[in-house]
This record gives C-alpha cells, structure tokens and sequence, in this order.
C-alpha cells in the first residue's frame, strides 16, 4: 500500500470515530530502515492527535481504542505506532 493511501485511511477511520479537533500522521520508516526486524512493505506511524476526548481517558484506554480502531492496517501495513495525544 501507498503510504499517503494509507495515512488519510488512518486519518479518516479515527476522524469518524473519535472527537479529534487536529491530527497529524507522520511517516517515520526511514528511522528504522536498517533493523533487523524492519519489514517491506510496513510502515513506522507517529501520530499526534489534539482530542480532548482521548485527553479524559488514561493513556492505556486511549491506546486500546486507537489499536482497535486501527486493527485492519495493523495487521496489514503498520509495524509500529507512535501515538501522541496533547
């Protein structure tokens, strides 16, 4: 999958089930490039979401959602998340 294909999936798929008023999604594979478990074809996500929604709930909660929500492209394209929530 593209990664801009796959980031405004990510974007829209959170942007309808959560109250966010901004979101960002960055595309940080090249940071892990050279590791031994780097996968083709699989992304490294830094997301930072601006939702007082997420802000109420304790980090874990927050995380579980985004990860359930996510699950698809998980499973599919992303190795691994960065999630920030302000």
């Amino acid at each position: 999958m593209d990664i801009n294909i796959l980031i405004a999936n990510v974007k829209r798929k959170l942007s309808k089930q959560i109250n966010i008023e901004s979101i960002k999604i960055e595309d940080k594979s090249f940071l892990h490039k050279n590791h031994s478990g780097n996968q083709e074809g699989k992304f490294h996500l830094k997301i930072t979401l601006k939702s007082l929604e997420l802000k109420k709930m304790s980090k874990i909660e927050s995380n579980k959602m985004i990860y359930r929500l996510l699950d698809e492209e998980i499973k599919k394209f992303i190795h691994s998340i960065q999630i920030l929530i302000t």
